[in-house]
């Protein structure tokens, strides 16, 4: 278990979080109840959803000018992933030069390739991350104190990165009781395709599928496998779109093993169909 950053001295005198949605909502109830910050300023687009987070108490200030950045140490963009880039170069004209950004974007390739120019930076300086923590839920108003607690986040450190920065920023991680792990920015778009964005994919086909007439006979299997096509569609398209490459490399692999199941029905061999379900529970057990 992560150990919580104490609380006799904050690490940041300002901290800030681009987009106070679920994930960045959470970002603040964690920094607020471990104390992490002295000050957290919220960057949106909406003045009355700032306003609102305020009046939660998850952050001290709103904005939607990212002139209120200007004195922070440590900055993170949980804007959309096709906004996330000139969201941190929008952070990266006014902060400190001694001051990080990272993000909690769910691609890292397309995001650490086009701001290259960032992640060598003696500062502001950008280093990629993503807490594989989250829900179907959308807005502030579902911020959860202890949605990082033992989940793991990975953190995208580049050739160019500089050591220290990546210390911190993994520090930053463990400071809301994430556990983390290095990847680099592909290896973790190849993962994720795999165990993230297909699942969403085939969640959203599933339930695309469903015939008016079916609904009352749809029970809880039903609802519990497509659960994640509930996800806001608005953020999921980029997501499929900027890993298209590995979305599709994962895809083919799934459309292999279907094939294995509906030749198992098709040539009416309940062995390998039963050889089929038996490795995929067995692969289900392992997650725990």
């Amino acid at each position: 278990m992560s150990e919580p950053a104490s609380t006799s001295e904050p690490r940041f005198g300002t901290l800030v979080i681009a987009g106070v949605g679920l994930i960045g909502g959470s970002i603040a109830a964690a920094a607020r109840q471990r104390q992490l910050a002295e000050r957290i300023v919220g960057i949106g687009r909406t003045e009355s959803r700032l306003a609102g987070a305020v009046k939660a108490g998850l952050i001290d200030e709103g904005s939607t000018s990212v002139a209120a950045a200007a004195d922070a140490n440590f900055a993170v963009v949980c804007t959309p992933v096709d906004r996330i880039c000139d969201d941190v170069r929008a952070l990266a004209e006014v902060l400190s030069p001694d001051a990080l950004i990272t993000d909690a974007g769910s691609t890292k390739q397309i995001v650490c390739e086009d701001l290259a120019d960032l992640c060598g930076a003696d500062g502001p300086a950008f280093i990629g991350s993503h807490p594989l923590a989250g829900s179907q839920l959308q807005g502030f108003e579902h911020s959860d104190a202890t949605l990082f607690q033992d989940r793991i986040c990975v953190v995208t450190p580049t050739d160019a990165t500089q050591p220290n920065n990546t210390r911190r920023v993994e520090q930053f991680w463990r400071d809301l009781g994430a556990v983390v792990v290095q990847r680099t920015p592909g290896e973790h778009d190849q993962v994720l395709a795999r165990t993230s964005h297909l699942p969403h994919l085939v969640a959203a086909a599933l339930a695309g599928s469903l015939q008016p007439a079916d609904l009352e006979l749809a029970a809880s299997g039903f609802r519990d496998t497509t659960r994640i096509a509930a996800g806001d569609p608005g953020l999921w398209a980029p997501i499929l779109t900027q890993n298209a490459r590995s979305v599709q490399d994962a895809l083919g692999e799934l459309q292999g093993r279907l094939r294995e199941f509906a030749d198992s029905l098709q040539h009416d061999d309940p062995s390998a169909l039963q050889k089929l379900l038996e490795e995929a529970k067995r692969q289900r057990d392992g997650l725990g």
